[in-house]
């Protein structure tokens, strides 16, 4: 428990740090896209901080909520130096996370250790760790990327997050909230099936497009989903056991997908 809330901690600095270099810089496609804050992101902080008496410092989402945007930002090799420094730390950082992930999964599926949270929960978040430490290196080494192939990559990971979501949220609502479990499973099956046509498209057994077409209407779908559940969660009109916070990050990353299909399909 003190070791993930000195990582919390660490990672609030480290985001303190992004904020605090990142007004006029940031591209206003993130700031708008929902997935940096929502509407509902200050409240589900506050009642989370509320529920688990964890200090959640609601006044950074505030600070990111005043951030403006410009895409032509005239980069300065100052800002690129700052850039490359936070960077290096939040590699460390992360890696150190992720031993600490694979630590805690490793001992709840040996019985050594037991979680409120299911192992596959805690696998979903170590993966979501992963693929972050891989986008900072890539920034790092300034590798050059194949578009297409990382396209269809980040497709398949993000409908398997969606995936999982939907489980997640099925199994942690209340067993009388039936019409939402049932349509929380839909969405599992759905998004378990574009994970699949991903994977054909590697294949080139599909089209490309077609995928990031479907993947793009049913994201909206459940993008609407998760708002409405979350407003419920908030309003205490949901019965479930999901936190807040839970709710409006998987929002908040539904909103990430979005903006990244919307970009692939241009």
């Amino acid at each position: 428990m003190q070791l993930a809330d000195t990582f919390r901690m660490q990672f609030d600095r480290l985001l303190w740090e992004v904020v605090s270099i990142s007004d006029g810089v940031v591209s206003p496609d993130v700031i708008q896209s929902g997935e940096v804050f929502t509407q509902y992101t200050i409240n589900a902080e506050l009642a989370t901080s509320y529920y688990t008496g964890v200090n959640i410092p609601y006044d950074l989402t505030r600070a990111e909520m005043n951030l403006m945007g410009d895409r032509n930002y005239p980069l300065s090799q100052e800002l690129e130096q700052q850039v490359y420094e936070i960077n290096e730390r939040a590699i460390e950082l992360t890696e150190s996370l992720i031993q600490f992930k694979s630590t805690i999964l490793s001992n709840v599926l040996s019985c050594k250790m037991y979680s409120v949270n299911y192992p596959l929960l805690i696998d979903h978040i170590k993966r979501e760790a992963m693929l972050y430490l891989k986008m900072v290196k890539f920034l790092q080494s300034r590798e050059i990327i194949n578009i297409e192939n990382e396209v269809l990559e980040q497709e398949l990971f993000w409908n398997r997050i969606m995936a999982e979501h939907s489980k997640f949220i099925r199994g942690l609502l209340d067993p009388t909230e039936e019409i939402l479990i049932n349509t929380a499973n839909n969405f599992g099956n759905e998004f378990d099936q574009l994970a699949e046509e991903a994977k054909a498209a590697m294949d080139n057994s599909i089209p490309f497009s077609q995928v990031t077409a479907d993947s793009l209407e049913a994201t909206k779908a459940i993008r609407d989903f998760k708002a409405q559940g979350t407003q419920g969660i908030l309003e205490c009109k949901v019965k479930s056991i999901i936190i807040p916070l839970l709710g409006d990050h998987t929002l908040r990353e539904a909103n990430h997908f979005l903006r990244l299909l919307k970009s692939f399909s241009r």
